[in-house]
C-alpha cells in the first residue's frame, strides 16, 4: 500500500480569525496602517450597504414567516389614495406575543432598511394604528437602554453609581417610525411624539413599576422618566426640532463614539459564541442572567480578545445622533438623586398628540405633496426585500 497523504487543516482559531477578517472585508471595511477599521463612508447609502449583509440574514431567517403570513397581513397597510390626511386619527395598540398584532409588528420591522433588534429586557411594543382609516401607520418599541452612553450620562450628571441606581427609570426607543404612505406625510414625527404620552407612562407603571431586579432581587419602584433614542443614519431630520404645542419632545445631546458591534453579523456572532462555549467561557450564555443589551458586546469582545484581535476592531466609526425625551417636569432632578414624585402635568394623551400632529404636519404635507397617493400596499413585499426605495423621491421619479 502506498503512503497516506495527510491533510493539515488549520486550527479552529485560525479558521475563525479568517472568518472575522473576511466578514469585515465583505461588508465594506478596510484597515489603515495602524490596524484601525475604516468605514466606507458616513452617508446614508454607505450605512445601508454596511447593514445589507445583516438585512439579508434577517430575511433568510424570516422566510418561513413571510411565506405564511405576508399575504394575510398585507391588507393592514394602506394604499395612498384611500388616505385623507386630515382624517388621520392615531392610537396606540399594545403588542402582545403570539398574536396577529405581533406578526404585523414583525412584518413592519422587515421594511426597515437597517435591521431591527429584537430588544432586550423590559419591552413595550406598540402598533401605531390609524383609526380614521383602520390601517397601520407605524410602530414603536421601547426596551432597556444601553448601560454606557457617555453623552446621556454627562448631560444627566451621572457617575457610575448614580447610573446603576437610576437607569431603571429609562427606556430606549429602539424601533420608532412610520410605514408608507404615512411616512410620506411626516408620520415619523407623529409616531415619535407619541412616545411622550400619558398612556405610555401608565403602561410602564402597570408593567414594570414594581418589578424585581433579576440579579439584585430588589423591588425597583420605577417610573418612566426619560426615553432615549439614536438615529440610525447620522443626523436625524425627524427628531431635531420636534416640537408640538410649544413643547420640545426630543433634545439632541451629541453623537455616539462609533464603537459597537453592529458590523459583527449574526452568522459570525454564532461562531464567536460557539467558540466561547467550547472554552467554557461564562459569556457564552450569560444573557440568561439579566445582562441585557451589553451581553452581546461583551461576548464579542471576549471572543475577539481570545483570538488575538485588538479592541479597536469594535470601533466601526459610524456615529449616530443621540436624543433624550424627558417625560416629567422634574426628570433631571429625580435622575440626579432628588426624591420627589414625578410631575407629569405637561403630558398629553395619545388623542391630543395625534390631533396636534395631524394639524401641524400630516394634513399640510398631504396638501403640498400629493405624490403619497401613488403608494400601493402591494409594494410592501418589495420594500421588505429591498426592491423599492420607499421614499417620496422614488414616487416623484415614477410620476415623471
Amino acid at each position: 500500500m502506498g503512503e497516506k497523504t495527510l491533510i493539515n487543516f488549520p486550527p479552529p482559531e485560525a479558521q475563525l480569525k479568517r472568518a472575522v477578517r473576511q466578514d469585515l472585508k465583505r461588508i465594506g471595511f478596510k484597515k489603515d496602517k495602524t490596524g484601525q477599521l475604516l468605514s466606507p463612508g458616513q452617508d446614508k447609502q454607505a450605512v445601508r450597504l454596511l447593514h445589507a449583509e445583516q438585512r439579508s440574514e434577517k430575511l433568510k431567517a424570516n422566510a418561513a414567516f413571510l411565506a405564511r403570513y405576508e399575504s394575510e397581513l398585507l391588507p393592514c397597510f394602506a394604499d395612498g389614495d384611500e388616505i385623507e390626511p386630515a382624517n388621520i386619527r392615531l392610537v396606540l395598540r399594545r403588542v402582545r406575543s403570539d398574536t396577529k398584532d405581533a406578526n404585523l409588528f414583525r412584518l413592519a420591522t422587515l421594511t426597515w432598511s437597517v435591521p431591527v433588534s429584537a430588544g432586550f429586557g423590559r419591552r413595550l411594543r406598540y402598533l401605531v394604528w390609524d383609526e380614521g382609516h383602520d390601517r397601520l401607520a407605524g410602530i414603536i418599541a421601547l426596551g432597556d437602554p444601553v448601560f454606557n452612553l457617555s453623552v446621556r450620562d454627562k448631560l444627566v450628571g451621572w457617575n457610575s453609581t448614580d447610573r446603576s441606581l437610576r437607569l431603571v427609570h429609562l427606556l430606549d426607543a429602539y424601533v420608532l417610525g412610520a410605514v408608507p404612505p404615512y411616512s410620506f406625510l411626516l408620520g415619523g414625527k407623529a409616531v415619535a411624539a407619541l412616545v411622550r404620552t400619558q398612556e405610555v407612562v401608565q403602561d410602564f407603571r402597570d408593567t414594570y413599576g414594581e418589578s424585581v431586579g433579576i440579579i439584585s432581587g430588589a423591588a425597583k419602584h420605577a417610573s418612566l422618566l426619560m426615553v432615549t433614542t439614536t438615529s440610525s443614519m447620522g443626523r436625524s431630520s425627524v427628531y431635531n426640532r420636534l416640537t408640538l404645542n410649544g413643547t420640545r419632545y426630543f433634545e439632541p445631546v451629541g453623537y455616539t463614539t462609533g464603537w459597537g458591534h453592529f458590523h459583527i453579523t449574526d452568522a459570525l456572532f454564532v461562531k464567536l459564541r460557539s467558540y466561547l462555549r467550547q472554552l467554557k467561557h461564562e459569556y457564552a450564555d450569560h444573557h440568561a442572567y439579566g445582562k441585557g443589551p451589553n451581553w452581546r458586546l461583551r461576548t464579542i469582545k471576549a471572543a475577539l480578545t481570545r483570538l488575538g484581535f485588538k479592541n479597536s476592531l469594535l470601533k466601526h466609526g459610524i456615529q449616530r445622533q443621540v436624543f433624550l425625551c424627558p417625560l416629567a417636569r422634574n426628570t433631571a432632578d429625580i435622575l440626579r438623586g432628588g426624591g420627589a414624585e414625578p410631575d407629569y402635568q405637561d403630558l398629553l394623551s395619545v388623542a391630543e398628540v395625534s390631533a396636534l400632529a395631524v394639524r401641524r404636519w400630516m394634513a399640510p404635507r398631504g396638501s403640498r405633496e400629493p405624490a403619497f397617493r401613488r403608494w400601493r400596499r402591494d409594494s410592501v413585499p418589495l420594500l421588505v426585500r429591498g426592491d423599492v426605495a420607499g421614499s417620496l423621491d422614488e414616487l416623484r421619479r415614477q410620476a415623471a
